[in-house]
């Protein structure tokens, strides 16, 4: 049975007076920094020189220094910029001021949990993962909620990780709908595995195939990008509200019987197979090194897998139905 955390469960005063460095002010810095300074603690902002979120971050009333400055003032460092960055940063200015007794936070335990950064023995490291994109995290707080996290603690030098942990969730509004415990390690395998099977690899896959079958078999674009993807947002919905189940009462009979009887014989026990096969790469640290080990080279190779993506038929049908629809100007 999963361990659950709520507000009761939590204290931020025993953040009062430690001095919160926030590193990068993207999605997630953002948007919990401003909820952590909301919830009355002491949070600065870490940023490179050039950054262009400097201003911004500036602007919303936070004092900005650099990662290195931040992080030497901070007793608390949130490491929040993109896990590719993370180990050079890491390397060359948060480690030369990441002193004893000082607590280190993720909100993903990749670098942590694969050794991609090298953590001194006598710090705390704990992360918080919000279970939304950053700008849900800040509105659902600003709205007395919170979105879910889960919660770890890797290492426990001080004896009150928890407590901080904990005390973070709570700042940023998650244990009003409650916190999860977990280990780096399955927060870590669990989310990438989820990213690459099913909420962005898989769904994605699964969108663009349906939408080539209907079109070479010469149905009208458009209307093959209703059926695989515009009303997909319409079925994860009811899905998200109450499940499955929630979702086959709001479809059809002809809906429920055809999804049961013949969706398994698309998403059969081979795409299984494939699936264990994903989640081996994953736990050997294989993907890891594909991933980290030439940054450069990643890069390149992302921006070109995106430039594909964008140049797939279904990407220019859905404009078109988009701005029809008045959804997109």
């Amino acid at each position: 049975m999963a361990v659950v955390y709520k507000d009761k469960d939590a204290d931020i005063s025993v953040l009062k007076g430690k001095k919160i460095a926030v590193l990068g002010y993207g999605s997630q810095g953002r948007n919990q920094a401003l909820n952590l300074k909301d919830s009355g603690l002491d949070v600065i902002i870490g940023l490179h020189k050039a950054s262009k979120s400097w201003k911004a971050a500036e602007g919303e009333g936070f004092k900005v220094y650099t990662v290195a400055e931040a992080s030497k003032l901070a007793d608390f460092i949130i490491m929040l910029i993109p896990d590719i960055k993370q180990p050079e940063v890491f390397k060359n200015e948060v480690a030369p001021n990441l002193t004893k007794g000082k607590i280190y936070g993720v909100s993903h335990g990749f670098n942590v949990h694969f050794n991609l950064i090298k953590l001194p023995k006598d710090v705390d490291v704990i992360m918080v993962a919000p279970k939304s994109p950053g700008i849900k995290v800040r509105e659902e707080y600003m709205r007395g909620y919170g979105v879910p996290s889960i919660v770890a603690v890797s290492q426990d030098h001080s004896k009150n990780a928890w407590k901080y942990t904990l005390a973070w969730a709570k700042a940023i509004g998650s244990t009003r709908p409650g916190v999860v415990e977990t280990t780096f390690k399955e927060e870590t395998e669990t989310d990438i595995f989820g990213e690459q099977t099913v909420l962005v690899g898989g769904i994605m896959e699964l969108i663009k195939t349906g939408f080539e079958v209907l079109t070479e078999r010469g149905y009208q674009p458009e209307i093959a990008y209703f059926e695989v993807c515009n009303e997909l947002k319409l079925i994860m919905d009811l899905i998200h509200a109450g499940g499955l189940e929630r979702m086959l009462k709001g479809v059809s009979d002809t809906a429920k019987y055809g999804g049961l009887a013949y969706g398994p014989k698309v998403i059969d026990d081979d795409a299984k197979r494939k699936m264990f096969a994903v989640l081996d790469n994953i736990t050997s640290g294989a993907f890891a090194k594909e991933w980290m080990s030439n940054p450069e080279d990643s890069m390149k190779r992302l921006n070109a897998l995106m430039e594909e993506t964008a140049k797939h038929p279904i990407e220019k049908t859905g404009k078109q139905v988009r701005k029809l629809m008045g959804q997109e100007k």
